[in-house]
């Protein structure tokens, strides 16, 4: 609860964010000031060189992700989200995002979860199986130009990646957001984000910041002012 007493000067003092904290800095996503020392910059800030593969980390996939995104919603195509557990509600976070607002007073975007339905997803379940929930969503409502984005900090789930099959069949785009090697998801989409960490908790708290940052650089190229 609030005791009421007034906080120090130093601890008011706003800390902003913006899109550009997330730095490329030794092949590694800082989610820091370069210079921060504190004891915490061990957790929030993993280091270290993250495994060869077609997939990277850093800032350049996020911006080419984000342009992408633009591309997609541009044509009139949808995005549509999908994950299991903590990623199931970063899945649905950032379609609210989308098609509610991120920072800017503007016109609804097309972002769509394929995680909130609980009918559909019981029915899928039970008539079939766990590893169809999101695959038969996409062969029902996606189409070619759109957009499967699969979150999984593992990279692994068999629904995540059975999704991401059909998506291909379709002629979907297809993104994925994951940890440090990926798993299988990198050979699975087009185009793959991995988090330079091993750790879960990290992980995840990297992939809402990277959602949100993907939002805003959406949002400053669909609606910059005239």
């Amino acid at each position: 609860a609030d005791s009421g007493s007034k906080a120090s000067p130093a601890s008011t003092q706003a800390q902003t964010w913006p899109a550009s904290v997330l730095l490329a800095r030794n092949a590694s996503v800082r989610l820091v000031r370069p210079d921060d020392s504190s004891p915490v910059t061990s957790l929030i800030a993993p280091t270290g060189n993250p495994p060869s593969s077609n997939a990277s980390t850093g800032a350049t996939p996020v911006v080419e992700v984000a342009d992408t995104m633009t591309k997609c919603l541009r044509s009139g195509n949808k995005i549509l989200f999908f994950g299991n557990g903590g990623s199931a509600a970063d899945a649905q976070h950032l379609a609210a995002e989308l098609s509610g607002r991120f920072l800017k007073e503007r016109q609804s975007l097309s972002g769509w979860a394929l995680t909130t339905n609980t009918s559909v997803l019981t029915a899928i379940g039970n008539d079939y199986s766990f590893e169809e929930v999101f695959a038969r969503q996409i062969q029902g409502i996606g189409s070619a130009g759109d957009m499967a984005f699969a979150i999984s900090t593992s990279g692994n789930s068999p629904n995540v990646l059975r999704a991401l099959n059909v998506a291909r069949e379709k002629k979907l785009v297809t993104v994925g957001l994951s940890g440090r090697t990926g798993g299988k998801l990198p050979s699975a989409v087009d185009h793959c984000i991995r988090i330079p960490s091993d750790q879960t908790p990290r992980i995840q708290e990297a992939h809402i910041l990277t959602g949100h940052i993907l939002c805003e650089l959406i949002e400053e190229t669909l609606f910059e002012k005239k």
